[in-house]
């Protein structure tokens, strides 16, 4: 709940020597479906498994990880990469689901074209230069997406998927997911270059 509590998306929380988590709050988390990844049309898909934000110093963002005080653009920024991942792999799903606590917080799509870090082999980094906010929630407990994406199919996606539990497990920040219901392990698929250090759900 540590990580929830930290990216602002339960509300209701408080302080009494220690953080307080409303008894409401837990059980309409609790009651939260699973995601139904079938109807992306896809045998898998990437989930980005996120942090609360922390600075950082790039030329091109000054977060990394998800939180409800940053806005659009910075959401954007700072989720779009740079990721340890195979871009090929993440665009054929269509959609990266962005999860904290393996809750869907937000929806990237826009993923067919990436640049690479510029480093050789398996440590390379990729950002997808043309990614979209498809949608992202401010409150856990009754999810309403909070972007107003241009594209129907950006906001269909984002209805699907904003708000569900959607578990994964990997090393690092990328994880695999298969979409078949009757074949979905219960621990995901991660690539082998993934950084033990990265956070975990």
């Amino acid at each position: 709940m540590k990580k929830l509590i930290a990216t602002g998306v339960v509300p209701g929380v408080r302080e009494q020597g220690r953080q307080v988590f409303p008894l409401a709050a837990l059980q309409r988390l609790q009651a939260r479906p699973a995601a139904d990844l079938a109807v992306l049309g896809a045998s898998e898909v990437a989930v980005l498994r996120s942090d609360a934000p922390a600075r950082v110093e790039e030329a091109d963002r000054a977060w990394i990880g998800f939180g409800t005080g940053l806005d659009e653009a910075q959401l954007l920024a700072a989720l779009s990469g740079w990721w340890r991942c195979d871009p090929a792999r993440v665009a054929a799903g269509g959609v990266l689901p962005v999860t904290v606590a393996g809750f869907v917080v937000a929806v990237l799509t826009g993923l067919a074209e990436w640049e690479a870090d510029g480093t050789v082999g398996t440590a390379g980094r990729y950002r997808f230069t043309k990614a979209r906010l498809a949608g992202y929630l401010t409150d856990l407990t009754a999810p309403v997406n909070a972007a107003d994406p241009a594209d129907p199919q950006d906001a269909r996606l984002a209805s699907l998927l904003l708000g569900t539990r959607l578990p994964s497990f990997s090393g690092g920040p990328i994880a695999y997911v298969t979409t078949r219901t009757a074949d979905r392990p219960t621990t995901a698929t991660t690539t082998a270059d993934q950084p033990a250090t990265t956070e975990g759900e």
